[in-house]
Protein backbone atom coordinates (compact mmCIF):
# COMPACT_ATOMS: atom_id res chain seq x y z
CA UNK A 1 0.00 0.00 0.00
CA UNK A 2 1.46 3.55 -0.31
CA UNK A 3 1.03 5.84 2.40
CA UNK A 4 1.33 9.52 2.12
CA UNK A 5 1.44 11.94 4.96
CA UNK A 6 -1.61 13.03 6.33
CA UNK A 7 -3.34 9.97 5.74
CA UNK A 8 -5.02 8.18 8.81
CA UNK A 9 -4.19 4.72 9.36
CA UNK A 10 -5.34 2.39 12.39
CA UNK A 11 -2.96 0.28 13.64
CA UNK A 12 -2.10 -1.73 17.00
CA UNK A 13 0.94 -0.64 19.51
CA UNK A 14 3.03 -3.27 20.12
CA UNK A 15 6.25 -1.99 21.87
CA UNK A 16 7.28 1.27 23.68
CA UNK A 17 9.64 3.09 22.37
CA UNK A 18 12.03 6.49 23.50
CA UNK A 19 9.97 9.64 24.49
CA UNK A 20 6.83 9.54 23.67
CA UNK A 21 6.69 7.59 21.56
CA UNK A 22 5.72 3.81 20.57
CA UNK A 23 5.86 1.07 17.68
CA UNK A 24 3.01 -0.18 16.02
CA UNK A 25 2.21 -2.19 12.99
CA UNK A 26 -0.62 -1.69 10.16
CA UNK A 27 -2.94 -4.63 8.99
CA UNK A 28 -0.29 -4.81 5.98
CA UNK A 29 2.51 -5.36 8.57
CA UNK A 30 4.06 -1.77 7.80
CA UNK A 31 5.86 -0.31 10.80
CA UNK A 32 4.87 2.91 12.48
CA UNK A 33 6.23 5.37 14.87
CA UNK A 34 3.80 6.71 16.72
CA UNK A 35 3.65 9.59 19.39
CA UNK A 36 1.36 9.52 22.26
CA UNK A 37 1.00 8.26 25.70
CA UNK A 38 -0.06 4.79 24.80
CA UNK A 39 0.11 1.14 26.11
CA UNK A 40 1.24 -1.67 24.13
CA UNK A 41 -1.97 -3.38 22.45
CA UNK A 42 -3.64 -0.39 22.22
CA UNK A 43 -5.64 -0.24 18.94
CA UNK A 44 -5.48 3.37 17.39
CA UNK A 45 -5.90 5.75 14.75
CA UNK A 46 -3.23 7.95 13.83
CA UNK A 47 -2.06 10.77 11.41
CA UNK A 48 1.03 9.88 8.93
CA UNK A 49 3.29 12.68 9.72
CA UNK A 50 6.55 11.32 7.39
CA UNK A 51 6.80 8.67 5.45
CA UNK A 52 10.29 7.22 5.72
CA UNK A 53 11.70 4.05 2.77
CA UNK A 54 10.95 1.43 5.69
CA UNK A 55 8.76 2.90 8.50
CA UNK A 56 5.85 5.71 8.80
CA UNK A 57 6.14 8.02 11.67
CA UNK A 58 2.77 9.38 12.82
CA UNK A 59 0.80 10.93 15.57
CA UNK A 60 -2.14 8.96 17.40
CA UNK A 61 -5.26 10.87 17.10
CA UNK A 62 -7.89 8.37 19.03
CA UNK A 63 -7.76 5.19 21.04
CA UNK A 64 -10.26 2.82 19.57
CA UNK A 65 -9.72 -0.09 21.80
CA UNK A 66 -7.94 -0.03 24.58
CA UNK A 67 -4.96 -2.56 26.14
CA UNK A 68 -5.77 -4.60 28.90
CA UNK A 69 -2.48 -2.94 30.73
CA UNK A 70 -3.90 0.57 30.06
CA UNK A 71 -4.44 2.02 33.36
CA UNK A 72 -6.25 5.80 34.34
CA UNK A 73 -3.00 7.98 35.25
CA UNK A 74 -2.96 9.68 38.42
CA UNK A 75 -2.09 12.73 37.67
CA UNK A 76 -4.24 15.29 36.01
CA UNK A 77 -1.24 16.79 33.60
CA UNK A 78 -0.35 13.21 32.64
CA UNK A 79 0.81 13.65 28.81
CA UNK A 80 1.17 17.18 29.54
CA UNK A 81 3.91 17.05 31.88
CA UNK A 82 7.11 15.56 30.38
CA UNK A 83 8.11 13.41 34.02
CA UNK A 84 6.32 10.33 33.34
CA UNK A 85 6.10 8.76 30.25
CA UNK A 86 4.24 5.28 31.60
CA UNK A 87 1.74 6.38 34.12
CA UNK A 88 -0.88 5.27 31.65
CA UNK A 89 0.52 1.33 32.04
CA UNK A 90 -0.14 -0.75 35.19
CA UNK A 91 2.93 -1.07 37.02
CA UNK A 92 3.39 -5.00 36.33
CA UNK A 93 3.13 -4.54 32.70
CA UNK A 94 5.46 -1.72 32.97
CA UNK A 95 8.40 -4.47 34.48
CA UNK A 96 7.39 -6.91 31.38
CA UNK A 97 8.20 -4.05 29.07
CA UNK A 98 11.36 -3.19 30.74
CA UNK A 99 12.76 -6.48 30.92
CA UNK A 100 12.18 -6.98 27.15
CA UNK A 101 13.49 -3.83 26.37
CA UNK A 102 16.92 -5.25 27.83
CA UNK A 103 16.80 -8.10 26.07
CA UNK A 104 15.85 -6.60 22.64
CA UNK A 105 18.96 -4.18 23.01
CA UNK A 106 21.35 -7.08 23.99
CA UNK A 107 20.17 -8.96 20.97
CA UNK A 108 19.28 -6.83 18.40
CA UNK A 109 22.60 -4.32 19.11
CA UNK A 110 24.98 -6.15 21.28
CA UNK A 111 24.17 -9.44 19.27
CA UNK A 112 23.94 -11.77 22.45
CA UNK A 113 22.37 -14.68 21.60
CA UNK A 114 19.25 -15.84 23.99
CA UNK A 115 20.60 -13.84 26.46
CA UNK A 116 19.31 -14.68 29.94
CA UNK A 117 17.97 -11.52 31.44
CA UNK A 118 16.48 -12.25 35.02
CA UNK A 119 13.02 -11.11 35.69
CA UNK A 120 13.29 -7.10 36.96
CA UNK A 121 13.59 -6.41 40.65
CA UNK A 122 10.53 -4.48 41.39
CA UNK A 123 10.41 -1.04 42.99
CA UNK A 124 8.56 -1.21 46.42
CA UNK A 125 7.32 2.16 46.35
CA UNK A 126 6.03 2.90 42.33
CA UNK A 127 4.71 6.57 43.58
CA UNK A 128 6.36 8.92 45.53
CA UNK A 129 9.71 7.31 45.76
CA UNK A 130 12.11 10.15 44.50
CA UNK A 131 14.71 11.75 47.18
CA UNK A 132 15.44 14.92 44.68
CA UNK A 133 12.90 16.83 42.86
CA UNK A 134 13.84 19.97 41.19
CA UNK A 135 11.10 22.34 40.17
CA UNK A 136 11.65 25.42 37.56
CA UNK A 137 10.04 28.82 38.26
CA UNK A 138 9.43 31.10 35.03
CA UNK A 139 7.93 34.10 34.02
CA UNK A 140 6.10 32.15 31.26
CA UNK A 141 3.12 30.04 32.15
CA UNK A 142 2.60 26.77 30.02
CA UNK A 143 -1.10 27.05 29.05
CA UNK A 144 -3.43 24.18 29.51
CA UNK A 145 -5.55 23.29 26.14
CA UNK A 146 -8.93 23.56 28.53
CA UNK A 147 -7.67 27.11 29.11
CA UNK A 148 -6.70 27.78 25.92
CA UNK A 149 -10.15 26.40 24.38
CA UNK A 150 -12.03 28.60 27.42
CA UNK A 151 -9.81 31.66 27.53
CA UNK A 152 -9.92 31.32 30.91
CA UNK A 153 -7.12 31.60 33.09
CA UNK A 154 -6.69 29.57 36.35
CA UNK A 155 -3.40 30.80 37.68
CA UNK A 156 -1.46 33.74 37.15
CA UNK A 157 -0.06 33.62 33.30
CA UNK A 158 3.06 35.11 34.68
CA UNK A 159 4.54 32.91 37.27
CA UNK A 160 5.11 29.25 37.00
CA UNK A 161 6.59 26.92 40.10
CA UNK A 162 7.08 23.29 38.18
CA UNK A 163 8.60 21.46 35.38
CA UNK A 164 9.46 22.65 31.71
CA UNK A 165 7.08 21.77 28.88
CA UNK A 166 8.51 19.09 26.61
CA UNK A 167 10.94 20.58 24.11
CA UNK A 168 10.21 24.11 25.54
CA UNK A 169 13.38 25.91 27.85
CA UNK A 170 11.06 29.01 28.18
CA UNK A 171 7.75 27.53 29.38
CA UNK A 172 7.21 26.00 32.68
CA UNK A 173 3.95 23.79 33.54
CA UNK A 174 2.76 24.84 36.94
CA UNK A 175 2.58 22.23 39.21
CA UNK A 176 0.38 21.55 42.72
CA UNK A 177 1.53 17.98 42.81
CA UNK A 178 4.29 15.55 41.43
CA UNK A 179 3.17 12.34 42.11
CA UNK A 180 7.23 10.78 42.35
CA UNK A 181 7.89 13.33 45.23
CA UNK A 182 7.55 12.38 48.83
CA UNK A 183 4.45 13.99 50.49
CA UNK A 184 6.88 17.03 52.00
CA UNK A 185 8.01 18.17 48.82
CA UNK A 186 4.73 18.80 47.62
CA UNK A 187 4.15 20.68 50.24
CA UNK A 188 7.25 23.23 50.31
CA UNK A 189 6.26 23.09 46.52
CA UNK A 190 3.33 24.93 47.34
CA UNK A 191 3.72 26.82 50.54
CA UNK A 192 6.86 28.23 48.44
CA UNK A 193 4.62 29.35 45.26
CA UNK A 194 2.17 30.74 47.90
CA UNK A 195 5.30 32.97 49.57
CA UNK A 196 6.16 33.62 46.11
CA UNK A 197 3.42 35.34 44.38
CA UNK A 198 2.38 37.21 47.90
CA UNK A 199 6.15 38.66 47.77
CA UNK A 200 5.77 39.65 43.96
CA UNK A 201 8.94 37.82 43.72
CA UNK A 202 9.87 38.03 39.94
CA UNK A 203 10.02 34.72 38.29
CA UNK A 204 13.24 34.05 36.15
CA UNK A 205 12.65 34.75 32.24
CA UNK A 206 15.36 32.90 29.89
CA UNK A 207 15.13 34.52 27.47
CA UNK A 208 15.60 38.17 28.58
CA UNK A 209 17.80 36.99 31.45
CA UNK A 210 15.75 38.95 34.18
CA UNK A 211 13.97 37.82 37.04
CA UNK A 212 14.81 36.63 40.44
CA UNK A 213 13.87 33.34 41.40
CA UNK A 214 15.36 30.50 39.20
CA UNK A 215 14.94 26.98 40.71
CA UNK A 216 13.40 25.19 43.65
CA UNK A 217 15.40 21.99 44.57
CA UNK A 218 14.16 19.40 47.46
CA UNK A 219 16.09 16.68 48.77
CA UNK A 220 14.77 14.26 51.09
CA UNK A 221 16.92 11.76 53.34
CA UNK A 222 14.38 8.71 53.79
CA UNK A 223 16.51 6.95 57.07
CA UNK A 224 16.52 10.36 59.30
CA UNK A 225 13.74 11.69 57.44
CA UNK A 226 15.66 14.97 56.44
CA UNK A 227 14.65 17.51 53.97
CA UNK A 228 16.61 20.09 52.09
CA UNK A 229 15.18 23.38 50.32
CA UNK A 230 17.18 24.32 48.23
CA UNK A 231 16.11 28.21 46.61
CA UNK A 232 18.39 28.78 43.60
CA UNK A 233 18.00 32.98 42.48
CA UNK A 234 19.73 35.30 40.20
CA UNK A 235 20.81 37.59 43.61
CA UNK A 236 20.79 37.24 47.34
CA UNK A 237 18.37 38.61 49.56
CA UNK A 238 18.57 37.85 52.84
CA UNK A 239 15.11 39.47 54.21
CA UNK A 240 13.55 37.43 51.30
CA UNK A 241 14.90 34.02 52.79
CA UNK A 242 14.65 34.64 56.19
CA UNK A 243 11.01 35.57 55.65
CA UNK A 244 10.61 32.10 53.37
CA UNK A 245 12.77 29.91 56.63
CA UNK A 246 9.84 31.63 58.67
CA UNK A 247 7.16 30.65 56.70
CA UNK A 248 9.13 27.12 55.84
CA UNK A 249 9.44 26.30 59.68
CA UNK A 250 5.58 27.77 60.94
CA UNK A 251 3.61 26.00 58.13
CA UNK A 252 6.22 22.39 58.72
CA UNK A 253 7.12 22.44 62.78
CA UNK A 254 7.85 18.31 62.90
CA UNK A 255 10.20 18.66 60.09
CA UNK A 256 13.75 18.40 59.81
CA UNK A 257 14.84 20.79 57.36
CA UNK A 258 17.69 22.93 56.04
CA UNK A 259 17.43 25.68 54.06
CA UNK A 260 20.13 26.68 51.69
CA UNK A 261 20.12 29.46 48.69
CA UNK A 262 22.90 28.87 45.26
CA UNK A 263 22.84 32.47 43.74
CA UNK A 264 24.06 32.29 39.79
CA UNK A 265 24.45 35.09 37.34
CA UNK A 266 24.66 32.30 34.60
CA UNK A 267 22.16 32.33 31.40
CA UNK A 268 20.71 28.88 31.67
CA UNK A 269 18.13 27.18 33.82
CA UNK A 270 20.52 24.94 35.68
CA UNK A 271 19.81 24.67 39.27
CA UNK A 272 23.75 24.81 40.27
CA UNK A 273 24.57 28.01 41.80
CA UNK A 274 28.05 30.24 42.02
CA UNK A 275 27.36 30.99 45.48
CA UNK A 276 26.06 29.44 48.27
CA UNK A 277 24.36 30.51 51.65
CA UNK A 278 23.08 28.49 54.26
CA UNK A 279 19.96 29.93 55.86
CA UNK A 280 19.28 26.95 58.27
CA UNK A 281 20.53 23.77 59.16
CA UNK A 282 23.66 22.59 58.43
CA UNK A 283 23.43 22.90 54.19
CA UNK A 284 23.24 19.56 53.60
CA UNK A 285 20.81 16.11 54.51
CA UNK A 286 22.77 13.08 55.71
CA UNK A 287 21.04 9.66 53.96
CA UNK A 288 21.49 5.72 54.80
CA UNK A 289 22.40 2.90 52.24
CA UNK A 290 22.86 -0.29 54.49
CA UNK A 291 25.40 0.42 56.85
CA UNK A 292 26.75 3.59 55.78
CA UNK A 293 25.72 7.35 56.25
CA UNK A 294 26.35 9.55 52.89
CA UNK A 295 26.50 13.57 53.81
CA UNK A 296 24.47 14.74 50.52
CA UNK A 297 24.90 18.46 49.54
CA UNK A 298 22.90 20.76 47.80
CA UNK A 299 24.92 20.59 44.27
CA UNK A 300 26.18 16.42 45.11
CA UNK A 301 25.12 13.36 42.88
CA UNK A 302 23.23 10.89 44.59
CA UNK A 303 21.01 8.17 43.22
CA UNK A 304 17.35 9.39 43.33
CA UNK A 305 15.71 6.23 44.82
CA UNK A 306 17.00 5.55 48.24
CA UNK A 307 15.60 1.86 48.36
CA UNK A 308 16.66 0.43 45.13
CA UNK A 309 19.95 1.94 45.58
CA UNK A 310 20.60 -0.34 48.36
CA UNK A 311 19.03 -3.04 46.04
CA UNK A 312 21.28 -2.24 42.76
CA UNK A 313 24.10 -1.84 45.10
CA UNK A 314 23.31 -5.50 46.96
CA UNK A 315 23.62 -6.58 43.37
CA UNK A 316 27.07 -5.41 42.60
CA UNK A 317 27.98 -6.54 45.37
CA UNK A 318 26.64 -9.89 44.72
CA UNK A 319 27.83 -10.54 41.18
CA UNK A 320 31.23 -8.97 41.88
CA UNK A 321 32.23 -12.25 43.76
CA UNK A 322 34.26 -9.88 46.23
CA UNK A 323 36.23 -11.56 48.59
CA UNK A 324 38.20 -9.87 51.54
CA UNK A 325 41.68 -10.15 49.75
CA UNK A 326 40.38 -8.32 46.49
CA UNK A 327 41.38 -5.06 44.84
CA UNK A 328 38.12 -3.45 43.48
CA UNK A 329 38.33 -0.06 41.19
CA UNK A 330 34.83 1.41 40.68
CA UNK A 331 34.96 3.76 37.27
CA UNK A 332 33.06 6.69 37.18
CA UNK A 333 32.58 6.87 41.18
CA UNK A 334 30.85 10.18 41.41
CA UNK A 335 30.86 10.75 45.00
CA UNK A 336 31.85 7.18 45.94
CA UNK A 337 28.80 5.64 47.18
CA UNK A 338 29.60 2.53 45.44
CA UNK A 339 33.28 2.60 45.87
CA UNK A 340 32.38 2.68 49.86
CA UNK A 341 29.61 -0.57 49.48
CA UNK A 342 32.45 -2.32 47.68
CA UNK A 343 35.09 -1.59 50.62
CA UNK A 344 33.07 -3.40 53.74
CA UNK A 345 33.80 -6.49 51.48
CA UNK A 346 37.32 -6.30 49.81
CA UNK A 347 41.11 -5.27 50.58
CA UNK A 348 41.06 -1.87 49.02
CA UNK A 349 38.11 -0.50 46.67
CA UNK A 350 39.67 2.30 44.38
CA UNK A 351 37.27 5.14 43.05
CA UNK A 352 38.13 6.99 40.00
CA UNK A 353 36.17 10.18 38.67
CA UNK A 354 36.81 12.88 36.38
CA UNK A 355 34.98 15.11 38.37
CA UNK A 356 37.04 17.49 41.64
CA UNK A 357 34.25 18.01 43.66
CA UNK A 358 33.04 14.84 43.68
CA UNK A 359 35.81 13.34 44.62
CA UNK A 360 36.39 15.65 47.70
CA UNK A 361 32.63 14.37 48.15
CA UNK A 362 33.85 11.32 48.29
CA UNK A 363 36.26 11.37 50.20
CA UNK A 364 34.52 13.05 53.16
CA UNK A 365 32.16 10.48 52.49
CA UNK A 366 34.63 7.70 53.33
CA UNK A 367 35.70 9.64 56.64
CA UNK A 368 32.28 10.08 57.58
CA UNK A 369 32.07 5.74 57.38
CA UNK A 370 35.59 5.83 58.74
CA UNK A 371 36.67 3.73 55.77
CA UNK A 372 40.39 3.88 55.14
CA UNK A 373 40.72 1.21 52.60
CA UNK A 374 38.72 3.79 50.14
CA UNK A 375 40.86 5.57 47.79
CA UNK A 376 39.82 8.25 45.50
CA UNK A 377 41.62 9.63 42.66
CA UNK A 378 40.77 12.25 39.93
CA UNK A 379 41.36 11.09 36.80
CA UNK A 380 40.45 11.16 33.10
CA UNK A 381 39.69 7.38 32.19
CA UNK A 382 40.39 8.10 28.18
CA UNK A 383 44.26 8.57 29.38
CA UNK A 384 45.12 5.31 29.95
CA UNK A 385 48.77 6.52 31.00
CA UNK A 386 47.83 9.39 33.26
CA UNK A 387 45.64 6.23 34.91
CA UNK A 388 48.56 3.85 34.77
CA UNK A 389 51.27 6.48 36.92
CA UNK A 390 48.35 7.39 39.22
CA UNK A 391 47.39 3.32 40.09
CA UNK A 392 51.30 2.44 40.09
CA UNK A 393 51.27 1.94 43.72
CA UNK A 394 48.56 -0.20 43.70
CA UNK A 395 47.51 -3.58 42.97
CA UNK A 396 45.84 -4.63 40.06
CA UNK A 397 42.08 -5.01 39.96
CA UNK A 398 40.69 -8.55 40.33
CA UNK A 399 37.56 -7.18 39.90
CA UNK A 400 36.05 -3.96 38.08
CA UNK A 401 32.87 -2.04 38.85
CA UNK A 402 31.89 0.53 35.83
CA UNK A 403 28.73 2.68 36.52
CA UNK A 404 29.02 4.94 32.98
CA UNK A 405 27.09 8.11 32.43
CA UNK A 406 23.79 7.49 29.83
CA UNK A 407 25.82 7.63 26.57
CA UNK A 408 27.62 5.11 28.01
CA UNK A 409 32.07 4.53 28.28
CA UNK A 410 33.75 6.49 25.59
CA UNK A 411 36.08 3.86 23.66
CA UNK A 412 39.15 5.31 25.26
CA UNK A 413 37.84 4.58 28.93
CA UNK A 414 36.46 1.33 27.36
CA UNK A 415 40.02 0.36 26.19
CA UNK A 416 41.86 1.52 29.09
CA UNK A 417 39.39 -0.64 31.77
CA UNK A 418 39.91 -3.35 29.52
CA UNK A 419 43.97 -2.99 29.67
CA UNK A 420 44.03 -3.63 33.21
CA UNK A 421 42.55 -7.48 32.60
CA UNK A 422 40.15 -7.79 35.27
CA UNK A 423 39.00 -11.29 35.70
CA UNK A 424 35.73 -9.89 36.18
CA UNK A 425 33.78 -6.57 35.25
CA UNK A 426 30.44 -5.61 37.03
CA UNK A 427 28.88 -3.09 34.51
CA UNK A 428 26.15 -0.84 35.79
CA UNK A 429 24.16 1.06 32.98
CA UNK A 430 20.80 2.96 32.77
CA UNK A 431 20.56 2.99 29.49
CA UNK A 432 20.02 -0.92 27.78
CA UNK A 433 21.83 0.09 24.11
CA UNK A 434 24.46 1.35 25.21
CA UNK A 435 25.35 -1.80 27.74
CA UNK A 436 24.82 -3.71 24.58
CA UNK A 437 27.22 -2.18 22.43
CA UNK A 438 29.62 -1.49 25.41
CA UNK A 439 29.49 -5.48 26.25
CA UNK A 440 29.46 -6.10 22.61
CA UNK A 441 33.27 -4.78 22.86
CA UNK A 442 33.65 -6.54 25.91
CA UNK A 443 32.44 -9.45 24.66
CA UNK A 444 35.09 -9.38 21.98
CA UNK A 445 38.23 -8.65 24.00
CA UNK A 446 37.77 -12.23 25.59
CA UNK A 447 35.18 -12.15 27.86
CA UNK A 448 31.95 -13.74 28.44
CA UNK A 449 28.81 -12.16 29.97
CA UNK A 450 27.25 -14.24 32.56
CA UNK A 451 24.69 -12.62 34.13
CA UNK A 452 21.99 -9.32 33.49
CA UNK A 453 19.89 -8.36 36.86
CA UNK A 454 17.90 -5.37 35.47
CA UNK A 455 16.97 -2.87 38.77
CA UNK A 456 13.43 -0.92 38.02
CA UNK A 457 14.92 2.59 39.60
CA UNK A 458 12.26 4.95 37.93
CA UNK A 459 8.74 3.52 38.01
CA UNK A 460 6.30 5.46 35.73
CA UNK A 461 9.42 6.21 33.29
CA UNK A 462 10.52 4.14 30.46
CA UNK A 463 14.20 3.73 32.14
CA UNK A 464 15.68 0.73 33.58
CA UNK A 465 18.96 0.38 35.60
CA UNK A 466 20.82 -3.11 34.67
CA UNK A 467 23.88 -4.68 36.29
CA UNK A 468 25.46 -7.05 33.96
CA UNK A 469 28.42 -9.37 34.96
CA UNK A 470 31.36 -10.57 32.55
CA UNK A 471 34.02 -12.88 33.18
CA UNK A 472 37.34 -13.23 31.32
CA UNK A 473 37.49 -16.64 29.53
CA UNK A 474 41.11 -17.92 30.17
Amino acid sequence: MLYRKGDIIQLTIIDPAEKDQCFGRTADGMGVMVSGMLAPGDMVSARVCRVKPRYLEARCIDVLEHSPDRVEPVCSVFGTCGGCKWMQVGYEAQLRYKLKKVVDSLVHIGGFESPFVKPVLAAPEPFHYRNKVEFSCSAMRYLLQEEIDSNVLTKPKHFALGFHAPGNFEKVLDLDTCYLAKACMNRVLQLVRVFSLERGLAPYDAREHEGYLRNLMLRYSERYDQLMVNIVTSWYDKEVMLALKERLEEAMPEQVMTIVNNVTTRRNTVATGEQEYVISGGGFVTERLGDLDFRISANSFFQTNTRQAETLYSQIIAVGGITPDDTVYDLYCGTGTITLCLARHCRQAIGIEVVESAVRDAEMNAGLNGLDNAVFFQADLKNIHAMQEALEPYARPRIIVTDPPRAGMHPKALDTMLKLHPERIVYVSCNPANLARDGMEIHSRGYRMTSVQPVDMFPQTNHIETVACFERVE
